[in-house]
């Protein structure tokens, strides 16, 4: 059982909470954002107070935030050397969430006919945010801070401990050393 536990801590749990962490500071510049353009904090009559305007924009602006905060502190240790190709794939997860967002707020807003801003802010910042959380960790996770990106930290740490280990023995038995080190568990 206490395996067990350290297994998930290391691979999920711990994830899970910075990740609700960060997205929890996410989460109130994107609402606070999103409310604030739609009172016409920035003027009347323009596309940005408009639902979906002010939407694009608060999660644009909490994309950037939340990528700050899980590159250096969620995933920090899967980071990776081409912060650019990183950016791009956290952009288009993150696009896919917003997507998940528009569509609840689209649905609700349009389809139903509830356009209180209440109704505004359970469709996109309850149901919608849920919805685009949970895709969101699960691609981040597994696909743009993945251990088998070859240009992470990770991957880079592998290298070159396998490298250290070449010294004293022949490349192959180093790598499988390496690749060995890599599998146990490391303390916390």
């Amino acid at each position: 059982l206490s395996r067990l536990v350290r297994w998930a801590w290391s691979t999920l749990i711990r994830y899970a909470l910075k990740f609700g962490v960060v997205g929890l500071v996410g989460y109130v510049v994107d609402v606070a954002l999103f409310n604030a353009l739609r009172l016409g904090l920035l003027g009347d009559e323009y596309v940005w107070q408009g639902p979906l305007g002010a939407k694009i924009i608060s999660v644009t602006v909490s994309t950037l935030v939340t990528w700050f905060g899980n590159r250096y502190w969620t995933f920090r240790e899967h980071r990776r050397k081409n912060f650019v190709l990183e950016l791009f794939e956290f952009a288009v997860v993150s696009i896919g969430g917003l997507l998940i967002a528009l569509f609840c707020l689209w649905v609700s807003h349009y389809v139903l006919g509830f356009t209180s801003l209440l109704a505004d802010n359970i469709s996109t910042n309850v149901i919608g945010l849920t919805l685009g959380t949970a895709f969101r960790f699960l691609m981040y996770r597994y696909w743009v801070y993945g251990h088998h990106r070859k240009d992470g930290l990770t991957a880079r740490q592998h290298k070159a401990e396998a490298a250290a280990l070449a010294i004293f023995e022949d490349e192959e038995s180093a790598s499988v050393a390496a690749e060995n080190d890599q599998r146990r568990p490391s303390p916390r």
